[in-house]
């Protein structure tokens, strides 16, 4: 994970969130500001799903990077506009569009909402807080109101899945070094592995397209040991074929894909499906009724 180092970031700790550091640069602010400039008006007169695919596509040709959340010491909220994995452009995405239909532009307001997405029940409260797992990450903000899950809805198959990736590859993950995060990761993967989740069979894609909608979030499930979702990005219709709205390892950039979405489910061997959310009017899901 990328250690945003002394003298480059700048951290300033949050009245509202108990002091909490933010760690940010100046570019994430001035994005940020562009970002509300040239989309504040047009997303107040579209559905959500559309502004949602109008903040991904600003978007469209920044960088790829890994492991951007990593901070060395304690678990801090990290803001990064500048460049993404799948996961934190999709997390950001969702978070900027709720603030553009609530008309909020603070950047105060952004750090807020992030922070209220980003980890279990919106409190920040060290590493083993944060949403890891994408199936935690969408029951979490499907509970918050944030999300709907419709993968059931649109054809899905429920099943549970032993999730061991994070503790069974440690050195992966620096934080895991510490014993005790370790032991809070563990049991949090054991507490998860209970759930039931839910996929729509990438078989079945011609059943399942039928319901999704420009803007809804499609996590590609794996069969890969100990892990539930491999990839994320935003559905997008052109034309009569669905697309994805992402930010691709491969391109290393945020693009759309050339392949129909169920041509890209079928050229990868280890996605065995999809999840399928909905991003749900805008109500509570702002995180003023959290504590963070």
């Amino acid at each position: 994970m990328i250690f945003l180092g002394e003298g480059q970031s700048r951290q300033r700790k949050n009245p509202e969130s108990g002091g909490q550091l933010v760690i940010y640069l100046s570019q994430d602010r001035d994005i940020h500001d562009d970002l509300f400039g040239s989309l504040a008006q047009p997303a107040q007169t579209i559905a959500i799903g559309d502004a949602a695919i109008a903040v991904g596509k600003y978007f469209l040709g920044f960088p790829y990077a890994s492991n951007t959340l990593e901070t060395k010491g304690r678990e801090t909220l990290v803001i990064n506009l500048r460049e993404f994995d799948c996961f934190t452009f999709v997390e950001n995405v969702v978070a900027l569009m709720c603030l553009l239909k609530k008309n909020r532009t603070g950047f105060n307001d952004y750090t807020r909402v992030l922070r209220y997405i980003r980890y279990r029940q919106g409190i920040l409260k060290g590493y083993s807080s944060r949403l890891h797992y994408f199936s935690d990450w969408l029951r979490d903000n499907t509970e918050k109101g944030v999300l709907q899950d419709i993968t059931r809805r649109a054809g899905g198959i429920r099943f549970r899945k032993r999730l061991t990736y994070m503790t069974a590859h440690k050195g992966c993950y620096s934080a895991l070094n510490r014993e005790k995060v370790y032991r809070e990761m563990a049991t949090i993967e054991k507490r998860l592995s209970r759930r039931l989740m839910c996929c729509a069979p990438k078989d079945k894609s011609a059943k399942f397209e039928e319901s999704i909608k420009s803007g809804d979030v499609i996590a590609m499930t794996t069969d890969i040991e100990g892990l539930d979702v491999v990839h994320v990005g935003l559905a997008l219709w052109l034309g009569k074929k669905l697309h994805l709205l992402h930010a691709s390892e491969a391109q290393k950039k945020v693009v759309i894909s050339c392949e129909s979405l169920n041509e890209y489910l079928a050229g990868r061997k280890t996605m065995t499906g999809i999840m399928i959310a909905r991003l749900r009017p805008v109500g509570r899901n702002d995180g003023n009724r959290t504590s963070a």
